[in-house]
């Protein structure tokens, strides 16, 4: 989905003009795709440290995580201003560390009975059928459509991420989520994400011209990463309840 710094923005742009780049999603595609095998690289590095030594990675864990926050704002503005050059490595480190910091929950996936490898070729597998989908239904919308689906994804994203910080927080003092209410979550976050997928079909042309292919790419990476987490998340929730 169009990251938050270029949403207002595009928003904007699809009230009152055309698609300015009918062709930046089909040239941000190959980059996508390069940027989620990168992602499984990642995770499988991750679970190979887990494996060998777990106490090292908690360590690596927050130092990537860190590091990965702080990358995506500086490869996203260097992406932003059209240094590809300059940009696509970033955004490759990027996508290696996010696979690293993704690997603890691909652990515990694999270790959940119902779920293991089988579970997450489910979440991968979804997410293509989640594309699919939504390039059919999101490159129709109209424009009264394409607004409305578009602001209520947002706002709902924004109250997603405001609960799963909560989670985080509430983690450190040892106040867990019920299983029923992490299945909620999870699920409401599965639908956004969806909806997302369909959304950046509609807005990505109305905010990146053609040769902002890796913004462009940044966003729906962004949507199918979270897309992922949260499948995950809901068939982990669903198999590991009391």
């Amino acid at each position: 989905m169009s990251n938050t710094s270029n949403f207002r923005e595009a928003i904007r742009n699809a009230k009152s003009q055309s698609l300015i780049g009918p062709n930046v999603i089909a040239n941000a595609l190959p980059y996508v795709g390069g940027g989620l095998v990168l992602t499984a690289v990642g995770s499988y590095g991750g679970l190979g440290v887990i494996h060998s030594n777990p106490g090292l990675f908690m360590t690596t864990f927050w130092v990537a995580l860190i590091a990965e926050i702080a990358l995506f704002f500086v490869a996203r503005g260097v992406a932003e201003k059209g240094n590809n050059s300059t940009a696509l490595p970033l955004l490759a480190t990027y996508s290696l560390l996010t696979g690293y910091t993704l690997s603890g929950l691909v652990y515990v996936a694999l270790g959940t009975n119902g779920v293991g490898i089988q579970g997450i070729a489910i979440a991968a597998l979804s997410c293509g059928v989640t594309f699919v989908a939504a390039r059919q239904i999101g490159s129709k919308l109209s424009d009264q459509d394409g607004m409305a689906l578009t602001q209520t994804i947002q706002l709902g994203i924004i109250a997603l991420c405001v609960v799963v910080v909560a989670q985080l927080v509430l983690s450190f003092f040892g106040v867990y989520t019920p299983s029923w209410l992490e299945i909620g979550i999870s699920g409401i976050g599965v639908l956004l994400f969806v909806g997302a997928a369909v959304v950046d079909f509609y807005i990505l042309p109305r905010a990146y011209r053609n040769e902002q292919y890796l913004p462009a790419a940044l966003s729906m990476y962004l949507t199918y990463i979270n897309l992922f987490i949260f499948i995950l998340r809901l068939l982990i929730a669903i198999n590991g309840r009391d």
